[in-house]
């Protein structure tokens, strides 16, 4: 998800698979009149960054690939780059409609509330808002949500990072500074805000870096922005100037990868684990791997929804029992056997065996948790009937009641410095 500023805004309803167009929704969306032949699909793309920016990229090269898997020409797809989260968006998405576009997606949480205007001006048009929540409270039979559970991802990713912490304690490469005053190593992570998506991700990396290695805390310092080069490695370089061995991101740009490659030819013990896409390129020897979304997943399931005349599910949420997430190409520098642990960890999750919240594994004020209610409706009334509760079965059901990221839950072992 991306740009989330609110909290829980969803209804309760259950994420639909990516198999099928129609079901698993109690009201599925709208999907237009087009339907039939792929050549009277036209898509708009409503994009918050370009190709230069991570997160927006990954997008770009999802619509691209899905609309050739369904056969749909490249002319056919009409792009907004770089749209502000304002007045603009829905400017955008009124152009596009006069272009005929049939299917508009757009990509930022903060796009949310003006493509949610323009679909409801444009009732026969099918809107997507990528990360968003309010589509099952909109009304609107023709606006859904989406996102991916890059959580698993993230997890898998730490269990990466925890390998990699095993392997320098083992060896004694690690210094005084490198743990801190309970003996725990230190490890970072570059937050952009402190919203939900953001927690859940850098718990579900934490608690990956623990299923290894059980002694760290972690620190996460936010940069308020989502793409911000600069403030992003300033941010790296405060954390491993605290002594933190290995920095996690969940923010768009190569600033805390190039900044810990930096770290580590100056003779500092210091690894990066990004997001989006493979920091190789900046970061040869320092990145370990990147949590990474294979969009094409969602948009080819969309499309054939478009295509077909079906219904777009109201809110679809997929990971790696679709290979919707995944983690880059790891890099040279992962500790030996790390490759057959992610392959065992991601078998463990696709095969149901092993849930990243699983509550016997966290606590919270030391204490494990057994009940957690998530606020569907963003009322904030904590006798909402329509509110859910999220843990049972010993796991928080992450992006089952809604697509959006519920887990906003402060762990044992992290710090936000701000």
């Amino acid at each position: 998800m991306k740009k989330r500023i609110a909290t829980a805004l969803l209804a309760g309803v259950m994420v639909l698979s990516a198999t099928a167009c129609e079901g698993g929704t109690a009201d599925p969306g709208k999907s237009g009149d087009a339907s039939g032949d792929a050549g009277s699909i036209k898509i708009g793309a409503i994009l918050v960054g370009d190709e230069n920016e991570g997160y927006t990229y990954a997008h770009i090269e999802g619509i691209k690939k899905a609309a050739k898997e369904n056969g749909i020409p490249e002319e056919n797809i009409i792009w907004k780059y770089s749209v502000k989260e304002d007045e603009s968006c829905y400017e955008a998405a009124k152009d596009l409609v006069d272009q005929g576009c049939t299917g508009i997606f757009s990509n930022s949480y903060g796009h949310q509330s003006f493509t949610q205007q323009a679909a409801a001006e444009f009732p026969d048009v099918q809107f997507v808002a990528m990360t968003g929540d309010t589509a099952a409270i909109s009304g609107l039979s023709n606006l859904s949500n989406a996102f991916t559970n890059i959580y698993e991802a993230r997890y898998v990713s730490g269990v990466v990072a925890g390998m990699k912490v095993a392997e320098l304690a083992a060896a004694g490469e690690l210094a005084p500074e490198n743990y801190d005053a309970d003996g725990n190593v230190r490890i970072g992570y570059v937050g952009a805000f402190p919203y939900a998506e953001v927690v859940s991700g850098y718990s579900a990396f934490f608690l990956g870096v623990q299923s290894v290695y059980q002694n760290v805390s972690m620190e996460v310092t936010y940069t308020n922005s989502w793409f911000d080069i600069t403030k992003e490695g300033e941010a790296a370089n405060a954390l491993m100037a605290d002594g933190c061995v290995i920095i996690g991101q969940h923010a768009d740009s190569t600033g805390a990868p190039t900044a810990v490659q930096a770290a580590l030819d100056s003779g500092k013990v210091a690894y990066s684990v990004g997001y989006n896409v493979d920091m190789l390129n900046v970061a040869p020897t320092a990145a370990l791997t990147s949590a990474t979304n294979n969009w094409s997943v969602y948009y080819k399931y969309a499309f054939d929804c478009l295509k077909n005349g079906q219904a777009i599910a109201r809110d679809w949420a997929e990971g790696y029992k679709t290979d919707t997430v995944a983690i880059t190409t790891l890099g040279p520098s992962v500790a030996a056997g790390t490759a057959e642990k992610v392959a065992e960890v991601e078998a463990a999750i696709k095969d149901g065996s092993l849930h990243v919240f699983d509550t016997s594994k966290f606590t919270v004020g030391g204490k494990l948790l057994d009940s957690y209610v998530v606020d569907m409706t963003g009322n904030f009334d904590p006798n909402d009937p329509e509110d859910k509760e999220a843990i049972w079965d010993g796991y928080f059901h992450e992006s089952e009641l809604r697509a959006a990221p519920s887990f906003d839950i402060r762990i044992d072992g992290i710090t936000e410095l701000n």
